[in-house]
C-alpha cells in the first residue's frame, strides 16, 4: 500500500491554484473545531500560491482566523530582508488576510541559529498539543507545507545532514545548507513525521530525477524520508515524470 498520494498538474498556475482550493476546502471542514496549527514553507511557488488563498478567500477571511502559523524552515536573516521565508507570507498572505499577530508565530532569523531554533521548539511545544504516539512526544502540527528542492531536499533538511541522537529529540534544528544564505532553522524529521498531515508541493524544472528517488521504496533523499516515516503524505506536482 502506498504511503502517498501523487496529484499532478500541467503548470505551475494550476498547481497554485488548486493547492489553495483545496486547503481551503481543508478549512471548511475544520470550521468551529478550534485552533489550527500550519507549518508553511518558501520556495519559488510560494508566492503564487499565498496570491491564490488570498483571491480565492476574497472576503471570506473568518475561515483562516482560527489558523497559528508556524515554518516549516527559515533563513537566518532579519524579517525585513528578502530571502525571509516570514517576509513572502507576511506581504503575500498575512496583511491582504489581516492574520492578527498573536497566530504568528516566527522563527526569529535575526537570532544566532542554535538560539533561534531553540526558541522557535518551544513556542511550538507551547502552542501545539503533543502527538502521544511520536518519539517524545512531538507536537503535533495540523499541517506542514513542503516544497521540494533539486537535491530532493525539504524544508531545510538536506541531504548528507547528519543528525546527532540529541537533534533526533528536537522540534526544530540549527542548520547549515550548501545553498545561501547557509545558515538555516529547520523543523526536524521527527516534527515533521508527528504532523497530522503534510501537504508537499513540488513545482519546478531540473526536479525529475529528485522527485522520482523521491517516491521510490528505496528512495534516500530527505523527501523520502518524510514519505517512509509517515503514513500517508499529499504530493502535489506539476513536474512530468
Amino acid at each position: 500500500m502506498s504511503r502517498f498520494d501523487l496529484i499532478t498538474f500541467a503548470d505551475f498556475r494550476l498547481l497554485a491554484s488548486e493547492v489553495a482550493a483545496r486547503w481551503i476546502d481543508w478549512l471548511e471542514e475544520r470550521q468551529g473545531a478550534g485552533p489550527i496549527h500550519v507549518a508553511l514553507s518558501g520556495g519559488r511557488v510560494t508566492s503564487l500560491f499565498f496570491a491564490e488563498i488570498a483571491r480565492q478567500l476574497g472576503s471570506a477571511t473568518s475561515l483562516i482566523q482560527p489558523c497559528h502559523f508556524f515554518w516549516a524552515d527559515e533563513r537566518c536573516v532579519p524579517p525585513e530582508f528578502p530571502d525571509s521565508n516570514y517576509r513572502v507570507a507576511r506581504e503575500g498572505l498575512f496583511l491582504p488576510l489581516k492574520i492578527r499577530d498573536p497566530m504568528i508565530h516566527r522563527v526569529r532569523g535575526e537570532l544566532p541559529p542554535v538560539e533561534g531554533a531553540a526558541q522557535a521548539g518551544a513556542e511550538l511545544r507551547r502552542v501545539v498539543p503533543p502527538n502521544v504516539d511520536a518519539p517524545d512526544a512531538q507536537p503535533a502540527l495540523d499541517l506542514v507545507f513542503l516544497g521540494l528542492g533539486e537535491d530532493g531536499h525539504v524544508a531545510s533538511l538536506f541531504p548528507g545532514q547528519i543528525e546527532s541522537p540529541e537533534q533526533a529529540r528536537q522540534t526544530y534544528w540549527a542548520v547549515s545548507g550548501p545553498k545561501p544564505p547557509p545558515n538555516r532553522v529547520t523543523l526536524s524529521y521527527a516534527a515533521i513525521i508527528a504532523a497530522r498531515e503534510v501537504w508537499v508541493v513540488a513545482s519546478g524544472a531540473g526536479k525529475e530525477a529528485a522527485l522520482r528517488e523521491s517516491l521510490a521504496d528505496d528512495g534516500g533523499t530527505p523527501l523520502a524520508r518524510v514519505l517512509q516515516g509517515r503514513a500517508a503524505t499529499r504530493v502535489f506536482s506539476d513536474i512530468a515524470l
